[in-house]
């Protein structure tokens, strides 16, 4: 796989953007394009997930796929050749439609419903974000009314996004995850006491000693048949050297000893802890990102894909949620040091919850599999999430961007990276991975189109 050194920094192309903004109030501007908005938009999904305390890989995914699915519906009346998919989840209902003989300006509508999702999927942010917010709601707004000259389709159009927003949003109150945020933690929750269990390590990512989101496998998926999918295989506990369980942490212990210098700059680059990164799907939404500024769709294209994109990030989450905490299972960091070497620990430190499946493989594959359905098996892209972040002085290993040709080649190295980092055994990856395509395929089979 290719490294590239040099890129710009995480995030600078929404910074510059603002700067943008901001050099232009006085000038009149052209019309933006359609995957201008649109990815605009992504990436102040991605700032505001990045920069809000208490946020979680969970919580995140949700609140991605309420973005997609409203930036969707927001638009979709405007393409004959597309229908709203409201009827065909899980519960929503149909959706508000245009008034039938009235024009409308789809850019403002999907301005405006961006701007509704995000202030209400993340009430909790702060002050500064919601200015930021409301800024680049203010400057599109202001940029496409100039370009149609028409105040009585301009507030139409308005108040059509923001009215899809609220009708989602509503939806969202009553999937279980709402202000998941409040409770990340269940300190009533008593652990399972049996060989094999997960146990709080010593050598974590997080001070708690309670395992985040327990109860995240109840809550409502997007898609009905996500609800419904058989959990993966899994091999039983055996500490006899040489079975196949005992062989699948001794894997990530020689690994450990191995590692190479790419394998370590995969695993910090992918490790996307909350509150320093993003989360996972938000690395999945930046990718999604990439791929639309790089083939400009048109808006519904751009639409369908943070959709489909969020809501199997959310399905995915949710469903290795549940399998987590049905199998409940341990990580090298309690296996490893019980059974091989006592003085054994992982490249990277342990999230705070069970190890199986891996969110990562699953989350990872659904994205794949869904970007490869719109852009191709063969899609050639960079990834500079986090580019122009510090050297990790501990791990002696810089942020090296990475290149891929296919989002299947980035996804199972985004698999990968979690058995280099000694987190993951190969057998948590490969059934997420293996799961996450099946929760991609479903989302893509929905009728996007008439």
């Amino acid at each position: 796989m290719k490294r590239v050194k040099i890129a710009l920094p995480a995030f600078a192309c929404f910074t510059v953007l603002l700067i943008f903004f901001a050099s232009c109030k006085n000038e009149k501007q052209r019309p933006p394009e359609d995957f201008e908005v649109a990815a605009a938009w992504a990436d102040m999904s991605i700032y505001i997930t990045k920069n809000t305390p208490a946020n979680s890989p969970t919580f995140a995914s949700r609140c991605f796929g309420y973005i997609g699915l409203t930036m969707y519906e927001s638009v979709v009346n405007g393409y004959p050749e597309y229908q709203s998919v409201a009827t065909q989840l899980n519960g929503l209902g149909a959706l508000p439609e245009p008034e039938k003989g009235l024009s409308y300006n789809w850019q403002l509508a999907l301005n405006a419903g961006q701007a509704e999702i995000l202030r209400n999927i993340y009430i909790q942010t702060s002050d500064a974000n919601k200015l930021k917010i409301d800024s680049l709601e203010q400057h599109y707004s202001s940029v496409i009314k100039e370009s149609i000259n028409n105040d009585t389709i301009a507030a139409r159009s308005i108040a059509y996004g923001k009215q899809i927003a609220q009708r989602i949003f509503e939806w969202s109150e009553t999937d279980g995850g709402h202000r998941g945020y409040l409770n990340n933690f269940d300190k009533k929750l008593v652990f399972q006491q049996k060989p094999g269990c997960w146990q709080p390590p010593l050598y974590a990512q997080s001070f708690s000693h309670f395992p985040l989101h327990p109860h995240w496998g109840q809550n409502r998926t997007f898609l009905a048949a996500d609800s419904m999918l058989q959990p993966p295989a899994f091999i039983a506990f055996d500490s006899t050297p040489g079975s196949p369980y005992y062989t699948q942490f001794a894997q990530v212990y020689e690994k450990e000893k191995a590692l190479t210098q790419d394998e370590k700059q995969a695993a910090i680059w992918w490790s996307d802890d909350p509150e320093v990164t993003p989360t996972p799907p938000g690395h999945s939404f930046f990718l999604a990102t990439v791929a639309v500024k790089k083939a400009k769709p048109t808006l519904i294209i751009c639409a369908e894909t943070y959709a489909r994109l969020g809501m199997a990030l959310a399905d995915a989450f949710r469903n290795c949620w549940k399998w987590k905490y049905q199998f409940f299972t341990e990580r090298a960091n309690t296996f490893v040091p019980a059974h091989i070497d006592k003085e054994w620990n992982s490249f990277w430190p342990d999230p705070p919850f069970p190890a199986f499946p891996s969110g990562h493989a699953i989350q990872a594959a659904a994205m794949a599999t869904v970007l490869t359905d719109l852009y191709g098996d063969h899609f050639e892209f960079t990834d500079s999430l986090h580019a122009g972040r510090a050297r990790d002085e501990i791990r002696n290993t810089d942020f090296v961007p990475r290149h891929f040709t296919s989002f299947w080649q980035a996804a199972q190295e985004t698999a990968d990276s979690r058995f280099y980092g000694g987190i993951h055994t190969r057998q948590d990856n490969a059934r997420g991975l293996d799961k996450g395509k099946e929760i991609g395929n479903n989302v893509n089979q929905l009728r996007w189109k008439k």
